[in-house]
This record gives C-alpha cells, sequence and structure tokens, in this order.
C-alpha cells in the first residue's frame, strides 16, 4: 500500500515538475530579450504561414468544397488575422508533428495537440477547448461502467494523445492494467477494430467518438476517465514568443465574440441532429437500397447543379427511398411530390422513381433560385430545403419574423429559431401566410443534413474501409507492428 503510495507520489511530481519547468521556460524574461517577435515578424515577412496536422476528421481533410476540419478553420481564421496566405502540411502521426514544429520546419502545430511535459523545444498556446477521455467498447460486452471494468480487457490508444498519460496514472491505482499504443491509426482505425472484435475496448476523446459514433453501431460508450486535457497549438521554442502570444490573443477573441463556440457547434456539436438508432437504419439502407437509385441522383445532380448525395438525403428523408410511398395528405412518390408540385415540374407519375428524383431536384433548384441575393453560402440550401418541406411563402414569413426579432433574416440560424414561432398566434397573425407546422421544416434540415454528412462520409470512406477490412483479414490475433503494449506494473 505504501510502495504504491510512494510510486503514485513520484509519477505526479515529475508529471508537475516537467510541466512546471516547461512553463517555467516559456515565461523566462530572458528568453523574451532574445527575440520576442522574431517568429511573428518572420511569418510576416515571407508572407505566409505554415501549419502541420494530420489529415483527420477531427482537424484537418479534403471536404467537397475543399479544405475543411474544425483546426484547419481556426489556422484559415489566424492567418487571415495576420494577413498572410496559409500553407498546410501534414504528418501521419503526432510525434510527426510535433517533430515538424520544433525543427522549424512549420510555423504551428494544430492536430488535436495535448500539452507535451518535458519538452523545451515547444512552447504552447492557451487551452482551445478541452478533450475528455472516454472509453469505448464493443457492443454485446459487459458495460464497462468503470475505470477497473478495463482491466483484463484488449485497449488499445493512439500514442502521444495524451491518453497515455491518463492511463498511466490510472495504473497507480490499478497496477494490472495494461494496454496497446499504436502510432499509425486513427480513431476510425481503432473504432474499427473494437467493432470487429480484435480489440475489446479504446480510450479516445468524447468529441471523436461524437463524430464517429453513427458509422460503428457496434461499438458503445463507457465512462469518462480522469480530468480533461487541453488541445493546444505548438510552437518552436526556439523562436521567440511573438507568434504564440498572436494566437493566445487570437483565441481570446474568438472566445469573447462566440466564434469559437459556433465552431465548436458546427463540426463537434451536432450528434443530436439525427436519433441514434434512426442512423444505424440509414446506414443499413445505403447498403441495402441505394444502388438501385444512385444513377438516378446522380443524373439529376448533373442537371440541377447539386451534389447527388444531397438529392439521396432528401429521398431518404421524404420516403426513405420507397417509389410508391404516399402520405396521407396526398404527397407520393420517392421525393414526395404533392400534384401541384408535380404538375409544375411536367411530371406524369409521381411513382416512376426516375420522374420523381427528376421533380424533386428541380423542384429544389426553384426554390433556391427564388431566394433572395443576400441568402448565400450553406444558408441558401439549408432555406431552399426548408421551402421545399413547408412552402416559400411560410420561408418568406419566418425570415420576416427573424428580422421583427432583431435577427438577420438571409442567415439561417435566425430563420431557423423563427420558424417554430408559425405555430403561434402572436406571431403567425403578424405575417402573410398565417399559420404552419414551422418545426417541421427545422427537424427536416437538420435530419437532411445529417443525413448527407453520412453519405459524405461514406463515400468518402470506401476505400479506407477496404484497407481496413484488408489489414484486418491479413492480421493472426497478435500485436503485429501497429502496436506497442504496455505492460501491467505488477
Amino acid at each position: 500500500m505504501l510502495k504504491a503510495a510512494v510510486r503514485h507520489l513520484l509519477h505526479y511530481h515529475r508529471w508537475y515538475l516537467s510541466l512546471s519547468v516547461a512553463v517555467t521556460l516559456a515565461l523566462l524574461p530572458h528568453r523574451e530579450s532574445q527575440a520576442p517577435n522574431r517568429h511573428l515578424e518572420d511569418v510576416r515577412d515571407r508572407d505566409f504561414l505554415t501549419v502541420v496536422s494530420r489529415n483527420t476528421p477531427t482537424s484537418y481533410y479534403e471536404g467537397r468544397r475543399g479544405p475543411t476540419g474544425f483546426e484547419y478553420e481556426l489556422a484559415r481564421r489566424f492567418a487571415e488575422q495576420l494577413g498572410v496566405s496559409l500553407s498546410m502540411e501534414t504528418q501521419s502521426d503526432i510525434a510527426g508533428v510535433l517533430d515538424t514544429v520544433a525543427s522549424g520546419n512549420a510555423d504551428v502545430g494544430a492536430a488535436a495537440l495535448t500539452l507535451t511535459p518535458g519538452r523545451a523545444d515547444l512552447n504552447y498556446s492557451t487551452a482551445i477547448l478541452e478533450l475528455q477521455p472516454q472509453i469505448v467498447y464493443r457492443r454485446g460486452l459487459s458495460p464497462v461502467d468503470s475505470a477497473q471494468d478495463l482491466v483484463g480487457l484488449e485497449i488499445a490508444i493512439i500514442r502521444d494523445s495524451g491518453i497515455g498519460e491518463v492511463l498511466r496514472r490510472l495504473q497507480d491505482q490499478f497496477p494490472e492494467l495494461s494496454w496497446r499504443e499504436a502510432a499509425d491509426l486513427e480513431v476510425a482505425d481503432l473504432l474499427q477494430r473494437v467493432e470487429d472484435g480484435d480489440l475489446d475496448a479504446a480510450v479516445i476523446f468524447n468529441h471523436q467518438f461524437t463524430l464517429n459514433r453513427l458509422f460503428f453501431p457496434g461499438v458503445d460508450d463507457g465512462v469518462t476517465l480522469g480530468e480533461s486535457l487541453s488541445m493546444v497549438w505548438a510552437f518552436p521554442a526556439s523562436y521567440g514568443l511573438g507568434l504564440q502570444r498572436e494566437a493566445n490573443a487570437f483565441f481570446a477573441q474568438l472566445r469573447r465574440d462566440g466564434t469559437l463556440a459556433r465552431l465548436v457547434e458546427r463540426y463537434f456539436g451536432h450528434e443530436d441532429y439525427l436519433e441514434y438508432v434512426g442512423a444505424r437504419t440509414f446506414i443499413r439502407q445505403i447498403q441495402d437500397k441505394l444502388d438501385d437509385y444512385d444513377a438516378l441522383f446522380r443524373k439529376a445532380a448533373r442537371e440541377t447543379g447539386f451534389d447527388w448525395k444531397l438529392l439521396a438525403a432528401l429521398g431518404y428523408q421524404e420516403s426513405h427511398w420507397e417509389p410508391r410511398a404516399t402520405s396521407p395528405t396526398g404527397v407520393r412518390g420517392l421525393m414526395m411530390l404533392t400534384n401541384a408540385t408535380a404538375a409544375e415540374m411536367n411530371i406524369s407519375n409521381r411513382l416512376d422513381p426516375a420522374q420523381s428524383i427528376d421533380g424533386g431536384a428541380r423542384y429544389l433548384r426553384e426554390m433556391m433560385d427564388r431566394l433572395q441575393e443576400e441568402v448565400t453560402g450553406d444558408d441558401r440550401l439549408w432555406m431552399a430545403l426548408a421551402a421545399y418541406n413547408v412552402g416559400l411563402g411560410h420561408l418568406y414569413d419566418a425570415q420576416k419574423i427573424a428580422e421583427m426579432r432583431g435577427g438577420d433574416p438571409y442567415a439561417w440560424p435566425d430563420v431557423r429559431e423563427a420558424l417554430p414561432l408559425l405555430q403561434k398566434r402572436t406571431w403567425y397573425s403578424k405575417v402573410r401566410h398565417g399559420y404552419a407546422r414551422g418545426g417541421e421544416p427545422v427537424i427536416y434540415v437538420r435530419n437532411i443534413r445529417r443525413y448527407y454528412e453520412i453519405l459524405n462520409y461514406v463515400d468518402r470512406s470506401q476505400q479506407q474501409f477496404f484497407q481496413l477490412n484488408e489489414r484486418a483479414a491479413g492480421e493472426d490475433g497478435d500485436d503485429g507492428p501497429d502496436y506497442d503494449r504496455i505492460p501491467p506494473i505488477l
């Protein structure tokens, strides 16, 4: 008992000592006197900022409209504030990101990094957001309701993510705890291995599970582990503190004006867009039914300028891809067209999938084209989808209500808040088209967005999952080259 307590104290002592040294070195006056703004001046002189990241859904990846991701968005805005262009580079693992920054080959490291005590060659920003380690485990196992339930399970984590330190501290309480660490795997790889039975469990950050859970229905979430860690950016310690301080001021401003909260919500905060069981059903439907209509959605997309996956998401929301679907109000077909809309789109048979998809795509394009020119970007698409559901007149009314309430009638978030008010007499009596079930288009649009998101993920990841399956098929059940095993400390 005494030995465990001493070991525990020494462990924490080493960790806090390393952290204290790193912080102290970063604040020493003689470091400032050397070249406090050298790094910032270099970036402005060369007119570009080099950021090294990892190609992951939570940090930086190529989206349908170009580069995207939470940390890419931060890096882009930071470069704009500095008045320079942005150069993004990637490394395959976290150690590679940190080494690239420490060597001066990148200005900033941004890859869901946590503080790494003991690295005197790096400085760190203030916390960007909190990262909470969480256990995830294979559905069908006994629930993992406590850290002790990890003992005896085959567990893996991503090396250098910061979670290893959490587990090492946990070993002081449960010396028999053991796990595997891998640098060359991503969160999706770990979740796939858990679902396939190669691992019993993994420890990742909860925002990573939120982003990926819909695609791994065989993985369940267990308890959180320890206190949250801070996501930070890394800077080379040898170049002064100018760029680091500029980044800290940048993050402080994003917090004050609400931009950071909005970015967190956009990238990580929409798990409730789609009820979990419904999402799992959707993924099965992709496998079972989408091939029957894939070519029709693609053809309609080419003719109307939409992404075919958006049209497929719209079709699923309307009918679950059932070509003979009929509602009590008389709308029919895969895209659930009314008689009036079918006539307007010159559709003779609403139950014919080709005609229905063609008519629905052209009707959505009409809604887009009839919106005010002030409605731009994704806001234009979300409002067009709402109009597809509730009618353009009611959407205009919601815009008017948004304006009455001091909001922006051309911004979807403000119009989204106004739409449910069409159900309240105090509001619908003030606008032209009167009562509407305004809550429905809000749910309608958010479901389509989530379906669309899943379709984009599946489309983007087909090759990745093929490679995962190939690799999994070649494994023989041992640790293989991907892992280092962290043994018990008995």
